[in-house]
């Protein structure tokens, strides 16, 4: 079952990805620094608050409510309190951030209009939780691929199509900040017609309390939990999202249009791959472990874990050998050559390193979030606090040191480094009070040795090589544009990467990966 959900999520990222990466190569040359920073950081923020604050933690909650003997899933009218959340806050957020914006950002044509469009377009998102909720608790992932799949076409088609009708109509940038919003509104409109497609305009609004006399037990089980997972998300949130409160203080507009750039650039790898896997994971561990749950079912999900984890860590270890020895070769590439003289570049060197960080505290957190009680949330959200006040700490000093918009990222590592071992310790404890912690084996997680002497050689033959052939030189001398890499030198540089990379991912197959699947698919078939 959660085989074939992942399956179909990432391929949703790959075929929204794909799609829209060429059309965002153009988007990003059509738009400044200045507006594609007001954007991408500050509307984006809007966006994010009113959503993640409004529907996280009933969508966690959701998740423990269990299909009925004839397969049907009921969680009443719980599914609409996001909306109910959403609306207030929608409006509180976007007026309060209009009059406290700074006056560069205000100045911009399209500001209060661009921000109006935003919370519209969250508010119509939010409308569609309780179509997005059903569908994820029937197993139809292919109602959500269409839907966001589209959705996420649209979005970049739209933004696109505004701002070269501003670049041709010699517009000066006076449609840039409504095109990014017009393109919101498109996804969110996208995804609100996909989900009525399925479930029809009935799915708009709450059932009466006459038709839902069976929905009352759920609702009045789940509210609680819900309010405490929503609670709880707002922390979550600050620290999800707390590069960009404090980008805002630290760094000009420009820069925060470079930024932006690179975290979007940084962040496919999350968004493809790890994003599916830690919502598949939250629900494949609170099928698992549903109360009561048996020996059996924690050593299922131990496996399954250990597993992960495995994976994780093992392809990161490539990633780290590899992608921070080619990225500063492609970068020139990769990137629009006004973003070049943005902090865009040293951020995505920098991102490189915050990927592993990332993916482990991605599924270490899906666990905890599916087995966690009211009262483990409220213990987490001190922590969580605790690390929000390590975060910005860390940040503003980082700062003070010069690294730049760097900080934020070498910030969030030293922030989920700490969630990380806060996790370690709940996942631990939380085997050991159901007497199972012989189960559970962490060091099943490391890299075996074959890979990591693989690792170590690769390393070593790349940095020679780029030593040899003065790749860094080349890469300054040739400026911005593929022209690099057609240079000889850099070829024969990437040829040496690509016969090591394939050598490592090999090694990985043959001594860890085969014995992953074989146990993924025993899994799915006890599911």
């Amino acid at each position: 079952m959660s085989s074939r959900q992942l399956t179909s999520l990432i391929g949703l990222q790959v075929l929204s990805r794909g799609v829209t990466f060429a059309l965002n190569q153009a988007l990003f040359r059509l738009a400044s620094p200045r507006a594609f920073g007001t954007a991408a950081i500050q509307f984006e923020l809007i966006s994010s608050t009113i959503l993640f604050v409004s529907r996280e933690g009933v969508r966690n909650a959701l998740l423990r409510v269990k299909r009925a003997k004839d397969g049907s899933w009921n969680a009443g009218n719980l599914s609409f309190l996001p909306l109910v959340i959403g609306v207030p806050l929608a409006l509180a957020i976007s007026f309060g951030y209009a009059h406290r914006a700074a006056q560069e950002t205000r100045s911009q044509a399209g500001f209060y209009g661009g921000i109006g469009v935003y919370a519209v377009a969250a508010v119509m998102e939010l409308w569609c939780e309780p179509m997005h909720n059903q569908a994820m608790s029937e197993m139809k992932t292919h109602v959500r691929v269409r839907a966001e799949g589209m959705g996420i076409t649209m979005k970049t088609f739209v933004t696109f199509l505004v701002l070269l009708y501003d670049s041709r109509a010699e517009l000066d940038g006076d449609l840039a900040l409504m095109a990014f919003a017009m393109g919101q509104l498109a996804y969110s409109l996208c995804l609100l017609v996909v989900y009525l497609s399925h479930y029809g305009f009935s799915a708009l609004f709450p059932a009466l309390a006459s038709d839902s006399a069976n929905n009352g037990a759920v609702e009045d089980g789940m509210f609680r939990l819900s309010l405490t997972m929503t609670s709880q998300s707002i922390i979550k949130h600050f620290l999800t999202e707390g590069d960009k409160l404090v980008l805002g203080s630290f760094s000009p507009l420009r820069d925060q249009g470079g930024y932006a750039i690179a975290v979007n650039y940084g962040s496919l790898i999350a968004r493809i791959i790890f994003q599916p896997i830690e919502e598949t994971s939250r629900i494949s561990f609170s099928r698992m472990l549903a109360p009561p749950a048996n020996k059996e079912a924690l050593q299922t999900a131990s496996q399954a874990l250990i597993t992960l984890l495995s994976i994780q860590i093992s392809l990161s270890l490539i990633l780290l050998v590899f992608g921070t020895a080619y990225l500063p070769v492609v970068l020139p590439v990769l990137l629009p050559r006004q973003y070049l003289s943005t902090s865009a570049p040293h951020v995505l060197n920098a991102w490189v390193w915050y990927i592993p960080v990332l993916a482990l505290n991605g599924g270490l957190e899906a666990f905890i979030s599916s087995v966690s009680t009211p009262r483990d949330l409220n213990r987490q959200s001190w922590w969580m606090a605790g690390f929000s006040v390590i975060y910005i700490g860390a940040a503003i000093q980082l700062y003070g040191w010069h690294f730049g918009d760097t900080s934020l990222v070498y910030a969030n590592i030293i922030n989920l480094s700490a969630r990380i071992a806060y996790a370690v310790f709940f996942v631990s404890a939380f085997f050991s009070a159901n007497n199972a912690r012989s189960v559970l084996t962490w060091r099943n997680t490391l890299p075996g040795y074959s890979l990591s002497t693989a690792c170590c050689v690769s390393w070593a033959v790349v940095r020679e090589s780029a030593r040899r052939l003065d790749i860094s030189g080349t890469v300054a001398r040739s400026g911005a544009g593929i022209s690099v890499l057609m240079n000889k030198d850099v070829l024969v540089h990437f040829a040496t990467g690509g016969v090591f990379g394939v050598l490592c991912l090999g090694i990985w197959w043959y001594t860890e990966g085969r014995q992953h699947l074989a146990l993924s698919r025993a899994r799915a078939k006890t599911e």
